[in-house]
């Protein structure tokens, strides 16, 4: 039987996605996802439910935060993380990683990147990098927009206005939600209006909004100008208590096109998650099956018969 030390206290008012059940009812069928409130973690971890589900794993899915993620797989109350953005959370992944708490899995969405946007019009102006936004600083009301206090790129701007990285030393940093930078950005840009906010790929906002991304030489979200990794992470103990769930993980993966239209989907026109999940499940049988590749059911069969006779793919 798993620990169950700290979600009762960390998850009073967080909303239980799905497959809800409490951690003291929680037995080794069951899996623990930390899943924060963004769109495209959501539907992989519904559709790693969906393909889990007939080998008989039962998908817990807590939506909580970041840092409670984190805390979570260190104790062992979370097992999965579909969300590393790496070299953004590395602040959070390597002590743990160093201390063997946490196993870093595959990569699981490719051509991922997070760094400063603006819209086109910002841009072709001749705003294009990070070093050009302090001699601005008026015509953006010194006003960086992020997407959630905790979250590993308000701690990068935090510390570049605290260390006066590229000038930025006197700017503000807005932090809301995804919904509500993102319903910043489309305002501005609907009034042509100069607005700097947190962008990053995949997401809807590159396939609906005219923006760009800013350069930055000094590598602030990362090499390669905020180039991402975003990696599965398993708890450690769960993950040596479970090779078959090791298998299948290092080989769930998505293009960032993939997820872009995931999030599209469920983020933007607002389908179900559980619509959405089945409908790329559906689009996508031979993914599917190479997922699956030397993955049993719990019982030993093997996983993709039992997977496709249940969704009938």
């Amino acid at each position: 039987m798993r620990q169950a030390t700290m979600l009762p206290t960390l998850l009073l008012g967080a909303g239980l996605a799905f497959g809800a059940v409490s951690p003291a009812q929680a037995d080794e069928s069951t899996i623990v996802f930390g899943v924060p409130a963004w769109p495209g973690i959501t539907v992989k971890t519904e559709i790693a439910r969906q393909l889990l589900a007939p080998l008989g794993y039962t998908a817990q899915a807590q939506e909580i935060g970041l840092q409670v993620i984190y805390q979570g797989l260190d104790t062992g109350d979370v097992d999965v993380f579909l969300g590393a953005w790496l070299p953004a959370q590395n602040p959070m992944l390597e002590p743990l990683e160093s201390d063997g708490s946490i196993q870093r899995l595959a990569t699981n969405v490719t051509g991922a990147q997070m760094t400063l946007a603006v819209p086109d019009y910002v841009f072709d102006a001749g705003i294009t990098s990070f070093a050009d936004l302090d001699a601005h600083r008026d015509e953006f009301n010194g006003e960086l927009y992020g997407f959630g206090a905790g979250s590993a790129a308000s701690e990068i701007i935090n510390d570049a206005i605290a260390n006066d990285t590229w000038g930025l030393g006197d700017w503000t940093l807005v932090d809301t939600s995804t919904v509500g930078m993102l319903s910043a950005a489309k305002s501005h840009i609907a009034n042509e209006e100069p607005i700097v906010w947190v962008g990053w790929t995949p997401h809807w906002m590159n396939l609906e909004l005219p923006m760009r991304y800013l350069e930055d030489d000094k590598n602030l979200f990362g090499e390669g100008n905020g180039a991402s990794d975003v990696r599965t992470l398993m708890a450690s103990d769960y993950a040596e208590a479970n090779p078959n769930l090791v298998t299948f993980f290092d080989q769930f993966s998505f293009s960032a096109e993939e997820q872009s239209w995931m999030i599209q989907r469920y983020g933007q026109e607002e389908a179900p998650m559980e619509e959405v999940a089945s409908q790329w499940i559906e689009a996508h049988p031979a993914r599917v099956e190479s997922m699956l590749a030397d993955v049993t059911t719990r019982d030993g069969a093997p996983a993709w018969p039992a997977v496709r006779d249940a969704l009938s793919l």
